[in-house]
């Protein structure tokens, strides 16, 4: 297959020649597989196979078109893209070489196909670093989520476009066959590649890789079924058939579980949307509804409208749903509540404050996570917002002259103007403040700060305990004890009220530096 030299007669190999006496697979050999020219569909596959400067022009044209349809969540410009198709010719020329054995061939078209796609991965990664938008849309996580569909799109594009290469049917097809199952997942691997979103960027290979290999071994089954090939042994031709059958199969399998799991979530979805119209009347709409499967529990977002008679408990609906649904759930309701006889204008100013409300939260976001980034000292996209549970954190950076009590101060500052929202800022590591007592085992104003500090630190640090010098292992009676003891104490009821555990450690001064466990000298 290698170059334009004269193509060997082909030969009918000995399993061939035996199924000559089966009347449909004559009928085949003569009315179809004896009127292709494969000589000439041949040549023009090594000529679209190979590496060129015009195909890896139009390749970079076209994953460009197909990452703008996406950020953009345009389905209409992302078949654009795929009425290019410069992947079509490696990857042919990839299935026609594995039909024939042309190892020289198959190198040549793999090599093609592994530097388009570089340059294409490269070329969509440097259009969403330069692009103002970079928010994932339901274009781009459509495509980091390969199922058995997936690969059933891949395999009747494959036998599409193969049909029509072999045949001579036009180039239209073969560029929407292919591209429709890689062209954009190629995309989406350049925009998770730059946005560093490390499940995007595998869910998105993992498509591009399981539809590439699909299509390639879909176009070698169709180039054998007419007629291309060399001698083969009926071993040799028997094992190729098993091998093909086998890898589609190994694909086939984890792919059907992802599209089990999809249904699965899929029948959740329905059956919360049904509980909660069930629960709030035929009068309600459920109006939003999303379920966030990556948390622990699951995650239940949803608004509903609802006549004011119907208004719940969302604590109490959540026993409910957990109940009926069969595990538990984490709810968030935003319960809309109109007066039936009001009308639809009356239902339509309900939602607009409610989405005015949700749009203020989103503002107030931005302006919480600008004086956190201010006051941590670190760039903004370093803020973590979550407007969902009104939550922001930061992991501040050294800023010169800075202690705990510092970062503590500018946390409560914060927290005191952000109403409504969580604020967390964790301190980068340094030694917890001292603890200073007075003649008698009383934390006076002081000491209280110091230990709330540190407790305050050891929850940022994910702590769950300090040890306290002095802290006796049992009290028996109060009175019995050491100075040392009840200063210890009085420490460890103040790390109590913050939820960290008091270790007992060994006794010192009249000044005492907690520690986590692991770091006692």
């Amino acid at each position: 297959m290698h170059g334009k030299t004269k193509q060997r007669p082909l030969v009918a190999s000995p399993p061939a020649r035996a199924l000559m006496h089966i009347p449909i697979y004559r009928w085949w050999r003569r009315a179809v597989v004896d009127t292709v020219d494969h000589n000439q569909v041949i040549a023009r596959i090594i000529d679209d196979s190979g590496p060129s400067a015009r195909y890896l022009f139009m390749t970079m044209m076209s994953v460009g078109i197909a990452v703008l349809g996406l950020l953009l969540s345009s389905p209409a410009v992302v078949i654009g893209a795929m009425l290019i198709s410069p992947l079509m010719g490696p990857i042919l020329g990839i299935g026609f070489a594995l039909a024939t054995f042309d190892f020289t061939e198959l190198r040549r078209a793999l090599g093609a196909f592994a530097l388009g796609s570089l340059f294409a991965v490269a070329f969509a990664a440097l259009i969403v670093l330069a692009s103002p938008l970079q928010a994932a849309t339901a274009e781009i996580m459509a495509r980091t989520r390969p199922n058995l569909f997936d690969l059933l799109v891949a395999l009747f594009a494959a036998l599409a476009g193969t049909f029509a290469i072999i045949r001579g049917r036009g180039e239209t097809i073969v560029g929407v066959a292919i591209a429709t199952a890689l062209m954009p997942p190629l995309a989406v691997v350049g925009y998770g590649l730059a946005t560093w979103n490390l499940p995007v960027f595998v869910g998105s290979l993992a498509l591009f890789g399981t539809n590439f290999v699909t299509i390639a071994l879909a176009a070698t089954i169709m180039a054998r079924l007419y007629g291309f090939g060399h001698q083969l042994s009926g071993k040799q031709t028997m094992m190729q058939t098993v091998v093909l059958l086998l890898s589609f199969a190994a694909m086939a399998t984890p792919l059907g579980l992802a599209l089990g799991q999809i249904a699965r979530e899929a029948l959740f979805v329905s059956q919360v949307r049904s509980e909660l119209s069930q629960r709030f009347g035929p009068d309600a709409r459920v109006t939003q509804l999303e379920v966030d499967f990556h948390r622990t529990p699951w995650e239940v977002r949803s608004v509903v409208v609802a006549p004011r008679s119907m208004a719940t408990s969302a604590a109490g609906l959540r026993r409910e749903l957990a109940r009926d649904l069969g595990r538990p759930i984490s709810l968030q309701l935003n319960q809309i509540l109109v007066d039936p006889a009001e009308g639809a204008e009356a239902e339509r100013a309900a939602l607009a404050r409610a989405n005015e409300a949700a749009l203020n939260r989103n503002d107030n976001g931005q302006e919480i996570a600008a004086l956190l980034a201010l006051a941590a000292g670190v760039p903004l996209d370093r803020v973590t917002i979550d407007p969902g549970h009104q939550r922001a954190i930061v992991a501040a950076s050294a800023l010169p002259g800075a202690d705990l009590s510092t970062y503590y101060e500018l946390e409560r500052r914060i927290a005191a103007g952000a109403e409504g929202w969580t604020v967390e800022i964790t301190p980068p590591a340094s030694p917890l403040p001292a603890i200073d007592f007075a003649d008698d085992n009383v934390l006076d104003q002081g000491a209280q700060r110091s230990a709330t500090i540190s407790a305050w630190a050891a929850q940022r640090w994910n702590i769950s305990a300090l040890v306290v010098p002095g802290l006796p292992a049992q009290v028996v009676d109060q009175e019995d004890l050491s100075l040392s003891a009840r200063r210890a104490l009085a420490i460890a009821a103040v790390l109590d009220e913050q939820g960290i555990r008091a270790v007992p450690g060994l006794a010192s001064g009249s000044s005492v530096r907690l520690v986590p466990p692991g770091e006692i000298p």
